[in-house]
Formats: structure tokens, sequence, C-alpha cells
């Protein structure tokens, strides 16, 4: 079996699950943008964990199959890392959080464009991986050149990003699950 099919078939669901959990995680940030800074430390730590812990897990798992895994363990490791953080010490001010969420936007948007990159010859919706890569360094880099901006603009924020995020998510699951069905109906008909 081709290990490009057996990984698709087996990973697309993932980025299914990832991205309703940020845009149920994005819709939480609208319905209350003015809880405290604790609470809202919480919600982003346990987002960050989650998906840090499902990178990992996977990046290990398909190692030997995908090339530049590490980048993948990396960008997953730095969510976690970041969201046990966020659980350890959860009165961090307003100000930290908007630096620590900004900056695992720009290096988690770096790691998104090298995988869309590297998939790109396999499947046809990688490009979806590289905006949500792009969206993801802008949403960063507007983090840091306004850091002081007010929770309640915070929380809409990163909510309109997870919102958009866990779209783009959903939309290279099925891509995904699209591109597996394609290349086993076309292995199989050579």
């Amino acid at each position: 079996m081709n290990p490009t099919i057996n990984i698709l078939e087996k990973t697309w669901w993932i980025f299914l699950v990832r991205g309703v959990i940020a845009i149920i995680f994005g819709i939480a940030a609208f319905a209350w943008p003015a809880p405290t800074i604790a609470i809202l430390v919480l919600i982003a730590g346990a987002y960050l964990f989650f998906d840090g812990v499902i990178g990992i897990v996977n990046s290990i798992r398909y190692r030997h199959q995908v090339s530049g895994w590490w980048w993948w363990l990396l960008e997953s490791a730095l969510g976690l890392v970041l969201g046990v953080l966020m659980f350890v010490a959860p009165a961090l001010t307003a100000y930290a959080l908007v630096l620590i969420v900004a900056f695992w936007a720009v290096f988690g948007g770096v790691f998104r464009i090298i995988a869309a990159v590297q998939f790109r010859r396999h499947i046809d919706g990688g490009w979806l991986l590289g905006l949500g890569g792009v969206l993801s360094i802008l949403f960063g880099i507007l983090l840091f050149v306004m850091p002081t901006a007010g929770i309640v603009s915070l929380a809409w924020l990163i909510g309109l990003w997870a919102v958009a995020f866990g779209a783009l998510f959903i939309a290279l699951a099925f891509r995904l699950r699209n591109a597996a069905k394609k290349m086993r109906t076309h292995s199989w008909a050579t």
C-alpha cells in the first residue's frame, strides 16, 4: 500500500477534530469576551495542550512516512509546553498572554506553511494548510503590534482567528479524505 494513502486515510479526521475544536473555542471567545484573564488563560492553555498532544502523537506515529516530521513535532511540542505553562501560571497578565499567543501563532504558522510545501505533491488541498499558516502568522504579528489591546478585543481576535483557522482545517480534512480515496482508486486502476 502507498504510505501516503495510508497516512491520509488514518489522519484526515484529526484535522477535522482540530478544526471543530478551534471553532468551538472561537465561538466561546465571542460569547464570553469579558471573563477574567485566568479563565482565558485556562481556555487557551487547554486548546494548546490538546492540540500539542495530538500533534506530538501523530508526528511520532508517522515519522517514518513523512519527511520533515520533526517540524510537526516541534510545533506540537511548543503548543504543549505553552499550554502547560498557562495551567501552571494562570495569573499571567493579559500582556503576557498576548505575547505567548502571538509567539505560538507565528511559529505555528511558519511550521504549517513548511508542511503545506512538503504536502503539495501529495494532496490537492495543501494550500489550505498553507493559508492557515499565513493566517496564523498575520494574527501573531497583529498581536505583537497591539499588545495592549483590551481583553475583550483580544478575545474577539482570538475567536475570529480560531473560527477561521478551524474552518480551514475542516476543509483540509475533507480534502485529505478525498485525496486518499482518489489515490486509492487510482492505485487500483493501474
